[in-house]
């Protein structure tokens, strides 16, 4: 097996620390072309679809991305922007803030950057262009508050994979998870709490997750678990009561059964309940996209509407806000300590140059 070898490498390079934020991921573009080469690398994951690979490769190259690359695309385009889609733009801006804020800290030997699990820029290119600036010590932060193998585990394996073929390998902390970290509560109440103030409260709260197999659950998944956990306790920061909120789970996939509540069900339901006005919020999701905007901002919000609803509100994601980017810069502050680093060069050439290295 050959390794890769930093070829930049000096014995003179100053060592840094890097930050990297991860992301699920965009197409390049609004395109059938472009939705096929990202849906075929998201569902090629085996952590993501857990199906035997033989049954699997059938289905999704002869069935899935016959179809729905086209579909896809039409819903992107609901949502692109001059800059691209508002994963990649708000994922973009986040990094660009938590980068000022760790370098006004820890000032130019900390790195931040940004990956996504599929599409571009990769996880791998991204660990390639840190370790040639001089990483030897690197935190992952993926942008899931909520563990899930298909998401969170899934970057791991990225990241394993990235740093498995290369020759040197950085000091490596992975944060699994952030669901119950109170700044990230409090940044999730206090979103709410200024819509409130804005536009009044709705009959009803709703705090809306991306779902996954029952299946993953009984095996072992700890997702569910974690999203119930986030949900009460942005309810105790509110001051709700069980009444006045509830969790469902959206953007189901294929014919099993996934977590239920079903969102979608839910908001059809809701109006013969008596509930005639609706507030929506995303809290795992830590940037507006397609399944924020188009599935709950107008898809789900017709289903509500239609069954009888008169008032339909979605709550943007945290996106690129103060109060996240503190809250994100305060969780790897947790992880950042006690690292120090190696940087006394003068003596590092001194001996690489006793063995005949160059500097």
């Amino acid at each position: 097996m050959k390794y890769i070898n930093n070829t930049d490498f000096t014995h003179a390079k100053k060592a840094k620390i890097g930050v990297l934020l991860t992301n699920l991921g965009t197409p390049d573009a609004p395109t059938t072309g472009a939705l096929r080469r990202y849906l075929k690398e998201f569902l090629s994951d085996p952590r993501v679809v857990e199906v035997p690979r033989v049954i699997w490769w059938f289905v999704l190259n002869l069935i899935i991305l016959t179809f729905r690359p086209s579909r896809s695309a039409a819903a992107y385009k609901t949502v692109w922007t001059e800059e691209g889609s508002p994963l990649l733009i708000h994922t973009k801006r986040k990094t660009e803030k938590v980068r000022a804020a760790l370098t006004e800290k820890y000032g130019e030997d900390v790195v931040v950057e940004f990956a996504m699990r599929y599409g571009n820029p990769s996880v791998d290119s991204m660990i390639d262009s840190m370790l040639k600036q001089g990483v030897t010590k690197l935190v992952v932060l993926p942008l899931y508050p909520q563990y899930s193998a298909t998401t969170t585990a899934s970057t791991f394996d990225a990241v394993s994979k990235a740093l498995t073929k290369r020759r040197a390998i950085p000091e490596l902390r992975f944060i699994k998870n952030y669901h119950d970290f109170t700044p990230y509560i409090d940044a999730l109440a206090d979103k709410i709490q200024q819509h409130w103030d804005k536009h009044g409260r709705a009959d009803k709260l709703v705090l809306s997750y991306h779902g996954i197999p029952k299946r993953y659950l009984t095996n072992g998944d700890m997702y569910h678990c974690e999203c119930y956990k986030t949900s009460r306790l942005v309810a105790e920061k509110l001051g709700l009561n069980q009444e006045e909120y509830m969790t469902t789970f959206q953007s189901r996939f294929g014919r099993e059964e996934w977590l239920k509540p079903y969102t979608d069900h839910t908001l059809q339901e809701l109006p013969s309940q008596g509930v005639k006005s609706l507030q929506v919020v995303c809290p795992g999701f830590s940037a507006d996209c397609l399944e924020t905007i188009e599935e709950i901002g107008e898809e789900n919000r017709d289903y509500f509407l239609e069954a009888g609803g008169e008032r339909f509100e979605y709550i943007e994601a945290l996106n690129s806000d103060q109060s996240h980017i503190d809250a994100l810069t305060a969780l790897l502050d947790n992880h950042l300590g006690g690292w120090q680093l190696d940087n006394d060069v003068e003596n590092r050439v001194t001996r690489a140059k006793q063995f005949g290295a160059e500097s």
